[in-house]
């Protein structure tokens, strides 16, 4: 049941202040991006994090996360002194918004691992004031905002709607454009009550100067976020068994999704996606979960959460069984085959490895008995040894001497201008295109080099 009205003075503190203060508890990939874009747009900002690591490299001006701009963002306003960053929570009294971006993962059954939320709001909690404004920013299952933390944040003594405001607006940022899309992207808002959800919009219109879209609840914007990565997910499915389908017919999966978009349809046209070597990170790898288990906890089995999943999951052996396939039909044995893979993380130009396809993709090819190389200049080698089984080399040319296949999984800036016939491999190699989308020039130049192409669905 929604908390009733309260005609209360709106907080000087959110509304009319032009500059408000602002607390981000969880100094994450999203935390930072967003301390950071807070504080460029002049606003005094402390971050709060548990993880004293953490916190010492940002003090220290070190940023380990692989985001263009962000280093250089956070290093400017920690040095103007717009952002502080402490691990101690009575810092947010001082606040007048609380924004709450601390990790949501799901647990092997597709529910949400809450206890990182749960920590975060009990420790907020001890030290809300009256008249604060607390926005979430956490991806979070339908249902989470009313049922779990308004009882958490309540433990310290306050009344949500009453004593403080509370408002979901979650995030919905994509790896390596993250501070643009801060600037631009329009937010949406769903308060526990009008007065919440009007304050949350007033506020992130004067803090980043973009539109925003005002829900009745906060059910609603959190099934927003929710519903854009189901879509987006069960769209890269449909492009990846249609590449599938379209190798049945040895036709170029590419050529078919450019005429199919062409459609108008709706208020704008169709829009198939692109197929990949797989589907990582942190968010469409659980938010379709975290959508199915919802549902199913109420007594709906929604299959296409499920669906969408199950055929992503399963691109990183389609993708190793293409590189054996072709390795066999060009008379080399996998087994006695070098594969080098460029491109670690799990989508171009970033260096995240949360639920990379690579995983899926070396694992498999090990399996097969290919000696598998790396290469990837974003990623940390220490990481990626440990989650991957292969340390990446160094250098380019040291990781693709010799290889029977060069397996392109993410294709960074730096691997744009590849430039095959100066790198020492094997002769007759195949090139693996798991995300490039080489156009057909490119592909006519590597096999007139004597090189095999194959990409996903091409």
């Amino acid at each position: 049941m929604a908390v009733p009205v309260v005609d209360l003075p709106e907080p000087p503190g959110v509304d009319a202040r032009e500059n408000p203060t602002v607390a981000v508890v969880g100094l994450g990939y999203v935390g930072s991006c967003l301390a950071a874009a807070l504080a460029d747009r002049g606003l005094d900002v402390v971050g709060v994090d548990t993880d004293p690591v953490l916190v010492g490299e940002l003090r220290s001006g070190h940023c380990r996360f692989r985001e263009h701009e962000l280093e250089e963002v956070l290093s400017r306003v920690t040095t103007a002194g717009r952002l502080r960053v402490t691990g101690e929570h009575p810092a947010v009294s001082a606040a007048d918004v609380v924004v709450v971006a601390v990790g949501t993962p799901i647990r092997d059954d597709g529910s949400m691992a809450d206890g990182q939320l749960r920590a975060a709001c009990l420790a907020l909690g001890e030290h809300l004031r009256p008249g604060q404004l607390v926005l979430l920013k956490s991806t979070l299952a339908a249902g989470t905002t009313r049922e779990l933390v308004v009882p958490l944040l309540e433990r310290g003594g306050l009344t949500a709607g009453r004593d403080f405001m509370l408002a979901c607006t979650p995030e919905r940022l994509a790896e390596g454009t993250a501070l643009e899309e801060l600037r631009t992207l329009p937010i949406v808002v769903g308060g526990i009550d009008a007065r919440s959800t009007r304050a949350a919009a007033e506020f992130w219109r004067r803090a980043l100067g973009v539109r925003v879209i005002e829900h009745e609840s906060p059910e609603a914007a959190e099934i927003t976020k929710l519903a854009s990565n189901w879509w987006i997910d069960l769209n890269i499915a449909l492009a990846n068994e249609l590449a599938m389908f379209c190798s049945l017919y040895d036709v170029d999966v590419l050529d078919v999704i450019e005429a199919a978009n062409s459609l108008p349809k709706g208020s704008g046209n169709v829009n198939i996606l692109l197929p990949s070597a797989g589907v990582g990170g942190s968010c469409l790898t659980k938010d379709p979960w975290m959508v199915w288990r919802s549902a199913r906890s109420r007594g709906v089995e929604l299959r296409t959460p499920q669906a969408g999943r199950e055929v992503n999951e399963a691109m990183p052996a389609h993708t190793a069984q293409l590189v054996v396939d072709e390795l066999v039909a060009r008379g080399k044995d996998p087994a006695r085959s070098k594969v080098a893979v460029l491109g670690l993380a799990f989508k171009n130009n970033t260096g995240d490895l949360r639920a990379t396809p690579a995983r899926g993709v070396i694992e498999a090819l090990a399996k097969a008995g290919a000696e598998v190389s790396a290469h990837d200049p974003l990623v940390d080698p220490d990481q990626a040894e440990e989650l991957l089984g292969v340390r990446p080399a160094e250098s380019l040319h040291e990781a693709v001497r010799d290889a029977d296949c060069l397996a392109i999984l993410a294709l960074h800036r730096c691997f744009e201008d590849l430039d095959v016939a100066a790198l020492p491999v094997a002769e007759s190699c195949l090139i693996l295109d798991g995300r490039a989308y080489y156009p057909k020039e490119t592909i006519a130049r590597l096999r007139a080099l004597g090189h095999a192409y194959r990409g996903i669905g091409r």
